[in-house]
């Protein structure tokens, strides 16, 4: 029988980059799920304040090369990787000068939200699909972890949906706490669209607020992950209204073996041969 593949998109990882609770789950379920038989990527973006000489990432010359646009406009989209030998598992970074090729991540050093984080985002995941169709592997699970992936649900499940290696792909999302009071670009829900797309597709994204990344993220993905206690009340309450979807709750998200995700994703694996 064939190995579950699974697909890991995040903004941070441990040790690459340590912001919130999201980079040690990032690199402690990767690695467990291998370890449980599971085929498994990771996709994340290289930030400036990653170190390429210390954490030895390299380009995949094969990968890198394509455009990604955003408002008509080409971007270059370079893919490194780095491996990490204790686990046997390879990291994929994205990479733009323009986007990521910054001391500060989200912030500069006055603590000033970037203006341009949502190109940044819809950089990030339109990036993370074509470079898994470019590497020619076909995911079971797309799991996303946080604001920064949030848009790949929805791309997955519009513009992509009729595309061959991501038509039987199931979604999963974690949902944080919120990471940012700001508001994102306000043309975003126009921003993110692709040619494939209407303006329906983007319409959860109407105030471009942290929280509406969330329940667009949760409207279209087939299962759910409660990762924290303290989710934004109307996240919270539009998540509770899901009752087609799987959903795990924060305490079982914390077991030290990771037994309940090795259920969960067979679980989202049955759905996707059932359905």
């Amino acid at each position: 029988m064939a190995k579950t593949k699974i697909l890991f998109i995040a903004h941070e990882m441990s040790p690459f980059l340590e912001l919130t609770k999201i980079a040690k789950i990032t690199r402690q379920l990767p690695q467990a799920m291998q370890e449980k038989g599971f085929e498994i990527r990771i996709l994340m973006p290289r930030f400036g304040n990653i170190n390429e000489r210390r954490n030895r990432l390299h380009e995949v010359i094969r990968l890198s090369g394509m455009n990604i646009v955003i408002n008509e406009n080409d971007n270059p989209l370079i893919i490194k990787v780095a491996s990490l030998p204790t686990a046997r598992m390879q990291v994929y970074f994205l990479d733009n000068e323009e986007y990521f090729q910054r001391k500060q991540v989200f912030r500069d050093a006055k603590e000033k939200f970037f203006d341009d984080n949502d190109e940044r985002m819809i950089f990030f995941c339109k990036g993370a699909i074509e470079t898994v169709k470019k590497l020619g592997w076909m995911p079971d699970v797309v799991h996303c972890m946080g604001w920064m992936s949030s848009l790949v649900p929805m791309y997955l499940k519009t513009a992509y949906r009729e595309d061959p290696m991501f038509k039987n792909t199931k979604v999963v999302y974690s949902v944080y706490e919120n990471c940012f009071t700001e508001n994102l670009d306000k043309n975003l829900k126009t921003k993110a669209l692709t040619p494939d797309m209407n303006a329906t597709d983007a319409a959860l994204l109407k105030d471009s607020s942290c929280s509406s990344l969330h329940i667009s993220a949760i409207n279209y993905s087939d299962a759910v992950i409660k990762a924290d206690e303290n989710i934004e009340a109307s996240v919270l309450k539009f998540l509770n209204k899901q009752t087609d979807k799987l959903i795990i709750e924060k305490t079982d998200h914390e077991t030290f073996d990771f037994d309940n995700f090795v259920q969960f994703y067979d679980e989202v694996s049955v759905d996707l041969v059932t359905t």
